[in-house]
This record gives structure tokens, C-alpha cells and sequence, in this order.
């Protein structure tokens, strides 16, 4: 290193008396960088490389099925249809892992053989303070009615939390990431990340050091127009930026172009002898009629921001606006490309994609804006469909199960003893997120919470009709009375059957989702984890000969999201608030004498359901994972003993349309006994699913 006698002694005098080193040392112990570099506590060069298997939940091949089959309507049919081959993808979950599990694992190959990944655009939340509530819209009777949905606390921990506490942690969030987008863009691909002036001039540096000074494009402004009063002490901030890169130099960029105005229309004053008209420069004519109009600088003052759109705004607070994401998507991409957005929000990213014919793989760590985006596809497929244009299928993946398992195990080479010991503890984290303690000497019941006893379903199973059965059977034997099943998931076609034979055993049976909020402890650790109760459905089978329609009669959920009383004491005199609690949404309202009145808002359980769908024929494919075999070192393809659930059709609100049909369109059924699977969303992006048996004849 060529230190001095001098230096080493004060190297250990610091060492020894705990104190940091001055920064002058850094320079002389470690080596030089070979380009500015941005430092902040915790960074590190270092990825997560675990590849985990992505479950299938939903197939969406058609926006939906509106005649039977085999009529006349078919030989006649021009409009769109589903193009063969590549299945776009909507992922849920963190990127981190999603991000890791696409570059090292299975899909790889896939993502390969469509030509690699030609874009990427991102839009993380750069907004380091900010509050990620929302507004939600719930349609009444009398009229819709605002509540303001907060995060869930996962997503409260990762954005506010961990990328929300300073620059550090927001730079330690985004640095991991962008490293796994650079490796898995093709040679050829680029890069665009939207930021605005909280983080701008970090970014800047840190993409400079992933993808390199020398593949640095442009640092692209988009400005909107201003609104409300200008502040006091700056000038209204009214632009974003779009750090645009490319892996290598090898990418090309195909320029857009705007309309020519009325001055620079002006400047073509020639005619040719046909009467044409034209400018002169330099000894090049330029003729009106073949001018695409103006070059797109990298100044983008001509796209207005998506609330100015009322077609296309879902109200997500962050939405950006198809015509930004349409000039990114016509720049760095062709027809057929693969474009990702693993922060897609609302959907922006990949509705864009579809109408543009581009393959998309999109993600996000909010299950509501999954949701969201669900639903906005479906109806981008509408679209495209009744305008004769094809379109793709697209799957709903999640990491599932295999990420509990990741969290819990976090090793392939685990004894029996090991395996016990991490499931205890497992146990014992979920009973302290519940508030309840740990009891013993029970086969079924691991806690207790007051005076209800706690049964804690599997990791990587759902919680099956046998174990409750165990449950009550042993709360029979134990004079036992009340309990709570606690569960990831739940076989299918328990409710609410089951909860009726407990009911007739005096036993009150609860069963409630555990959510994913238990794999952060500081969730835990802070008292901040909830957990729902299930929700059930009642469907009734319409059947004229073959044909067969589902009505969807009842849907009872019993979410509680709000503390009533606390709401009451903070509200302020003259206000109101829209909360949920106790299986209703209320409106609070206190009046100038501190008087607090409320409201029901909950006319009817339809109130609730934000979107339904069906699967007609469920079982007809398997779901499907690839695992890495210890033996050929080679992926196979492997049967969860699951079943993918093909959205053949669905009825759901939105923004322009809050009415909801409750009968499906007659479907043709070629079998004596069909299953069929109901898929319910409430207003708050929950799902719940039904299976039943259909006798046809």
C-alpha cells in the first residue's frame, strides 16, 4: 500500500480508541476509482441470485366470452383474435426477487428466444416522504363515495420504511435492482428511469457507474403545465426527468417526431412547377407534404399529465400517461419487442405495450395495483378485439409459496430437526404478529388469544378440510368453543359448509388469511400486521340444455381496516371520513357541536365486489412450474398439483362504468359434469375463489 511508519500508527491508534478514519485514509488503503463514484452507508455491488419458481394464478386468453361456441356468429367473425406463442406476464411480488428469478432462472431461456429484453422503463417511487395512500372510488346507490385506501403494511415498510428512510436506503433499494435490469437487457437494449428532483442528480451518478458514462443517452425532461398558486420560495417544480441509457453502444434509436407548427410551416414559401411547396437549405429541398415535422428533443413539453385524460386515468396517484410511455415504446423498440416494467403502477407500461404489438412483462409489489392493471388489460384486450386488432394472452403470476419457503428455510440441506426448529419458530412469529401467546400439550392448536384458541394452517399447502376437521374433533375432546384458523391459503370449497358443521358442534370457527406482511419482523416487532378474514362466495348454476351461465347471488366479507373510535376522536368538528370496520364501509361525520353521527354505506353485499370472473371448465390445466433437478443439473417441469384458472369471463367497474353484472353469458358445455371456478375481487384488490361441481345432464 506504501504506507508510512507515521501512518500505520495512526491507522491503529483510531482502531484502538473505536474511532472512524478520516477520509484521506480511503484513498490510501483502498483502491483508486476509475470514475466519480457515489458512496452512501450500506452499498454494495453485491445481488441476490435465488431463482424462484413463479406460480401461474390467472390465465386471461380472452377479453371474454360473449356467444357460445359453434353458432354462425363464429364463421363470420372479423374481429381480433389472441395471437399464439409468447403469454405476456403480470407479476406480483417484490422485483428483487422477481428480477433475480428471471435472470437466473427458467424464463431466461424464454426471454432469449423472443430476442432478449429490448427496453426497460421504470418509474420507482422516488418520492422518498411521500404518502402512498390513495383514493378509492366505491359506487353506492346514491352515489360514489371516496375512501382513502392506505398501503398495506408491506408496502409501507418497502416504500416508506426501507426506500423511504433517506437517500441511503433508497439508493441501497434501487442500486441491487438496476444492476439485475442491466444484466438481464439484451446488448442492444435500453434503459429509461423516471425520477424527478429528489433524486435526479443521485441516479444520474449511480446509473453512470452500472451501465457506464459512455452508454449514457439522455437526461430527457418532460414538463407539464402548472396548477394552483406558485409557492413563495422556489420555482413551481413542474417537470420530471428520464434518465435514458443503453446496456452497450450498440443500440439504435428510431426518432418521433411532432407536427410542424404554423411558423415552421411558414418557412416552406417555394413552389416547384407542379405546384408544390418547399424550403431550400444548403442546396436540399424539403418539400411540405414529405416532412415528418419536428425531430423530439430531449425537452418533452407536448404530452400533458394522465389526470388531464379522462379515458384513460384509473386514478392511481403516480399514473403517467400512455402518450410519455408510447414515445419511449416507438424510440427503443420495434413491433414484437420484449419491454419490463417492474414498477408498473397502474398498468401504463403495459397497456401501451399491447396496443403498440409489444411483448410485455410487467410487475409490481402492490397487490392493488396488480388489480388495477388486471383490469385495465382486460379492457385494453376489449378494445383491440372489438376494433379488429390482435392482441396477446397474458398470465397473473406470484412467487407464492416458494417465497414463504425461501423466507423460512433459506436452505436446501436441512435435517428433520432443523426443518421443525424453523417451523416453531415460524409459529412463533405468527403468534406474536396475531397478539397471542404460545400454548402446549394440543395436536391442532399452537396459541391462544383471549379466550379463542389458535390453529395455524401449512406453509406451502392450503389449510384442507381434514385439518379442520382435526380441529374440531379435538375442540369436542377439549371443550373448546371458539378458535381461529389462521391460513395463507384454503382449499377450495370449504365455505361456508364447514363453518356451518363447527356451528352445530358449539364450536365458533373464524378463519382468517395470514398476510404477506408476516415476512418483514419489523412488521411484526411494531404491532402493524393484520390479519382478514376469509371471504365467501354464493354462486347459482344456470343451465338451458348445454348451455350453461353462472349467477353470482352473495359474497360476504368482514374486513375491519379502521379503529372506529380512534377515527371519531381525531375527526375534526364540520368533517367526515369513509372508513371500513365491522364488515361495513361507514361514513363518520361530526357537526359543529362535536356531535358524531354515522352512516351505513353498505346498502347491499354487491357493494363490495369490484370485479368476478369465471372459469367454466377448471382442471383442464395443470399448473406447471419448472425446478432445477439436483441430478441433470437441468430445469423439469414439475405438476404443483394446482390448476391454472382460465378467465373465459369477467364483469367488473371502472372508472367511466361502476355497473357490475351479476349472470355470465351462456357458455357451451360439451361434458355431463363440468367444474367450474368463481374468482371474486373486492373494491380493496382481495380475491377469493370457488370451485363447484355442474351436473349438465
Amino acid at each position: 500500500m506504501g504506507l508510512s511508519d507515521r501512518q500505520r500508527s495512526e491507522i491503529e491508534q483510531y482502531l484502538k480508541q473505536d474511532r472512524p478514519l478520516p477520509d484521506n485514509y480511503r484513498f490510501l488503503l483502498f483502491k483508486k476509482p476509475s470514475q466519480v463514484e457515489l458512496l452512501w452507508d450500506g452499498k454494495s455491488r453485491k445481488t441476490t441470485d435465488v431463482v424462484l419458481p413463479f406460480q401461474t394464478i390467472e390465465q386471461i386468453d380472452e377479453p371474454r366470452t360473449e356467444l357460445p361456441s359453434g353458432t354462425l356468429h363464429d364463421f363470420f367473425d372479423l374481429n381480433g383474435r389472441q395471437i399464439k406463442g409468447w403469454t405476456n406476464k403480470l407479476i406480483w411480488g417484490d422485483n428483487k426477487y422477481i428480477l433475480s428469478s428471471l435472470k437466473n432462472g427458467p424464463l431466461r431461456d424464454q426471454i432469449k428466444k423472443q430476442g432478449g429484453i429490448k427496453l426497460i422503463y421504470i418509474d420507482p417511487p422516488f418520492d422518498v416522504g411521500a404518502d402512498f395512500s390513495m383514493e378509492v372510488k366505491i359506487p353506492f346507490e346514491d352515489g360514489d363515495k371516496s375512501y382513502t385506501k392506505e398501503p398495506n403494511i408491506l408496502e409501507q415498510l418497502v416504500y416508506r420504511d426501507t426506500w423511504g428512510k433517506g437517500q441511503d436506503s433508497f439508493l441501497c433499494m434501487i442500486y441491487e435492482r438496476l444492476i439485475l435490469m442491466r444484466d438481464l437487457l439484451s446488448d442492444d437494449g435500453s434503459i429509461y428511469v423516471h425520477c424527478d428532483w429528489r433524486m435526479n442528480s443521485l441516479l444520474r451518478l449511480a446509473m453512470d457507474e452500472i451501465f457506464g458514462v459512455e452508454n449514457f443517452r439522455n437526461e430527457i425532461v418532460w414538463t407539464y403545465p402548472p396548477k394552483g398558486n406558485p409557492p413563495t420560495q422556489f420555482f413551481p417544480r413542474k417537470h420530471d426527468v428520464l434518465l435514458f441509457y443503453g446496456k452497450t453502444q450498440y443500440g439504435a434509436l428510431e426518432h418521433q417526431y411532432t407536427p410542424l407548427n404554423d411558423y415552421q410551416k411558414g418557412k416552406f414559401t417555394k413552389k416547384d412547377d407542379d405546384g408544390r411547396v418547399y424550403k431550400d437549405f444548403k442546396g436540399k429541398r424539403t418539400y411540405l407534404d414529405e416532412s415528418k415535422g419536428r425531430v423530439v428533443p430531449s425537452w418533452w413539453s407536448d404530452i400533458g399529465i394522465a389526470a388531464q385524460s379522462i379515458i384513460e386515468t384509473t386514478g392511481y396517484p403516480t399514473q403517467k400517461p400512455e402518450k410519455l410511455l408510447e414515445r419511449i415504446i416507438k424510440a427503443s423498440s420495434n413491433e414484437e419487442d420484449l419491454v419490463c416494467d417492474f414498477f408498473v403502477g397502474s398498468g401504463t407500461t403495459a397497456a401501451t405495450c399491447e396496443k403498440l404489438n409489444r411483448k410485455w412483462i410487467c410487475a409490481d409489489l402492490g397487490k392493488f395495483a396488480i388489480h388495477t392493471t388486471r383490469k385495465r388489460m382486460i379492457a385494453v384486450q376489449r378494445e383491440l378485439k372489438e376494433k379488429g386488432t390482435n392482441y396477446r394472452p397474458f398470465e397473473v403470476l406470484n412467487l407464492g409459496r416458494y417465497q414463504r419457503e425461501y423466507f423460512i428455510y433459506n436452505s436446501k440441506c436441512l435435517d428433520r430437526k432443523d426443518v421443525k426448529e424453523k417451523e416453531r419458530n415460524f409459529e412463533k412469529l405468527i403468534l406474536q404478529a396475531y397478539k397471542s401467546f404460545e400454548v402446549k400439550g394440543f395436536k391442532t392448536f399452537q396459541g391462544k388469544k383471549d379466550s379463542r384458541f389458535i390453529s395455524i394452517g401449512p406453509v406451502n399447502h392450503p389449510v384442507s378440510r381434514f385439518q379442520i376437521e382435526e380441529v374440531i374433533l379435538e375442540s369436542i375432546d377439549n371443550r373448546i368453543t371458539k378458535v381461529d384458523i389462521l391460513g395463507f391459503e384454503y382449499e377450495m370449497g370449504l365455505f361456508p359448509n364447514i363453518r356451518e358443521e363447527a356451528t352445530k358442534s358449539g364450536i365458533d370457527l373464524q378463519f382468517k388469511y395470514i398476510p404477506s406482511e408476516i415476512f418483514d419482523k419489523r412488521a411484526v416487532e411494531r404491532g402493524d400486521v393484520k390479519f382478514y378474514d376469509v371471504s365467501y362466495i354464493e354462486v347459482k348454476p344456470i343451465i338451458e340444455g348445454n348451455r350453461l351461465s353462472i349467477e353470482l347471488i352473495d359474497f360476504a366479507t368482514f374486513h375491519n381496516l379502521d379503529n372506529l373510535e380512534k377515527i371519531k376522536e381525531k375527526l375534526k368538528r364540520g368533517k367526515d371520513q369513509v372508513i371500513v370496520t365491522g364488515g361495513n364501509v361507514i361514513k363518520i361525520s361530526k357537526d359543529k357541536y362535536g356531535i358524531t353521527n354515522q352512516e351505513i354505506l353498505t346498502k347491499k353485499w354487491s357493494d363490495w365486489v369490484d370485479y368476478w370472473s369465471v372459469d367454466f371448465d377448471f382442471q383442464s390445466r395443470k399448473e406447471m412450474i419448472k425446478i432445477k433437478s439436483e441430478i441433470t443439473n437441468k430445469w423439469e417441469e414439475k405438476w404443483t398439483g394446482d390448476y391454472v384458472f382460465d378467465n373465459e369471463w369477467q364483469s367488473f367497474r371502472t372508472k367511466g362504468n361502476t355497473d357490475l353484472e351479476l349472470v355470465t353469458t351462456p357458455k357451451e358445455i360439451s361434458t355431463q359434469v363440468t367444474k367450474v371456478a368463481i374468482k371474486v375481487v373486492d373494491i380493496f384488490g382481495n380475491d377469493t375463489m370457488k370451485v363447484i361441481d355442474v351436473k349438465m345432464r
